[in-house]
């Protein structure tokens, strides 16, 4: 796929994602209407309630699931399938224990037929670059949560993607482990230029992460609100924390969701 320099790293065109119906079950309309762009560059957080299509969206990006109508675009080029120019990143680490950290990190290079010299070139920078440098030869077992989460992290830049797709990456770590994951996330992709789309249920990471804010309605999810974040420090997510103007933005996030204490969960 050619990509052309001009046109959005990624952008969703009047996209609109329903599941057929199986068994018993009805037709589920998951997600309707969805035109927004993101430029090169740009880190870019969706939030919304649990259900409202947010991880469809990615799938749909990544493509691993096809619009219902619509259409996604990277780098200017319809997304028909799997493609080499989006990475993904679950909060699963999904590692493979039989091989180690630095296999593992070379995993989608092998994929790609890169010769081993240059495998193992971007697998010692980026576990460097990822704070795991003496664990090349460990296996995922002897590794904590964090330091996987730092290998997954290594692994999806390792095939240098256009685009990272990245669907609660940190959520299941401790608060401070997810505070210095964010931060290297946000060091890694400023200092690449790396495109991220980011999902997430924690608004003060949304609004330390990004450089826009897309709010989704309930099911059938659709975007309601574009909140651009205008603080300094992007690449520092520990300064923008210590921000005032970032506990308004998440009053401001909270009300849209309409959470107060009587906010039930669904």
């Amino acid at each position: 796929m050619s990509l052309s320099p001009l046109a959005a790293a990624i952008e969703f065109i009047g996209v609109e994602k329903r599941f057929a119906a199986r068994g018993r079950s009805a037709e589920v309309l998951a997600a309707r209407d969805i035109h927004f762009s993101i430029a090169a560059g740009e880190v870019v957080s969706i939030i919304g309630p649990s259900g409202c299509g947010k991880s469809t969206l990615l799938n749909m990006g990544a493509g691993l699931a096809r619009p219902s109508a619509g259409q996604v675009r990277v780098g200017g080029q319809a997304v028909t399938g799997p493609n080499k120019h989006v990475a993904f990143m679950l909060q699963k680490d999904l590692l493979m224990p039989w091989r180690t950290i630095a296999q593992n990190v070379e995993f989608g290079l092998e994929l790609r037929a890169v010769p081993a010299a240059q495998r193992h070139a971007v697998s010692q920078r980026l576990l460097q670059q990822c704070h795991l440098q003496g664990f090349e030869r460990h296996y995922p077992n002897q590794l904590s949560g964090g330091m996987r989460q730092r290998a997954a992290m290594a692994r999806t830049l390792a095939v240098d993607p256009l685009v990272l797709l990245m669907d609660e990456p940190f959520s299941a770590l401790d608060a401070q482990t997810k505070m210095i994951l964010q931060q290297d996330l946000a060091k890694t992709v400023a200092s690449a230029g790396k495109t991220v789309v980011f999902i997430t249920h924690d608004l003060s990471e949304a609004v330390a992460l990004s450089d826009r804010i897309l709010v989704m309605s309930e099911r059938p999810g659709t975007i309601v609100e574009e909140i651009r974040v205008e603080l300094p420090d992007r690449p520092n997510p520990m300064q923008r924390r210590k921000l005032p103007r970032l506990s308004q933005l998440v009053s401001e996030l909270m009300t849209l969701l309409k959470l107060d204490a009587q906010s039930e969960v669904h």
